[in-house]
């Protein structure tokens, strides 16, 4: 009986393993920003799963970093701020991003500067009918 309950147990510790790898460990995250397009954010899992979200340019209104207290930490992440259809002037939804991987504030920033210069460039450019 003692070696069903301990097979019991090793099967179950490896499903769950198996599930905790396809759907929570995130091994990658990456950022692709087109300015005529929009964003896409990936997550590749350790299973080699892939997420993908695609936000249309339209819907962007700004590119930031936040600051949130964890702990008696202050950690950096960067976030996309979806613009309100019905209110051009407000933020309908918070985006956050790289929250696995939770990179330094050196890196956020120039992910940051990098994001800004492409929404520059699509404010700057003349908009076609």
């Amino acid at each position: 009986q003692n070696s069903v309950v301990l097979s019991a147990a090793i099967f179950i510790s490896l499903i769950g393993l198996i599930i905790y790898l396809h759907f929570v460990k995130i091994d990658q995250e990456s950022l692709l920003v087109i300015g005529s397009l929009g964003i896409q954010v990936t997550s590749s899992y350790a299973s080699g799963k892939e997420s993908t979200t695609f936000i249309e340019m339209g819907q962007v209104k700004d590119v930031v970093i936040n600051e949130a207290i964890h702990m008696q930490k202050v950690i950096y992440y960067l976030c996309i701020l979806l613009q309100d259809p019905e209110d051009p002037q407000g933020v309908s939804e918070v985006v956050p991003l790289f929250q696995s991987s939770k990179p330094r504030l050196d890196c956020l920033i120039e992910v940051y500067k990098s994001c800004q210069e492409i929404l520059e460039q699509r404010k700057t450019a003349p908009q076609s009918s």
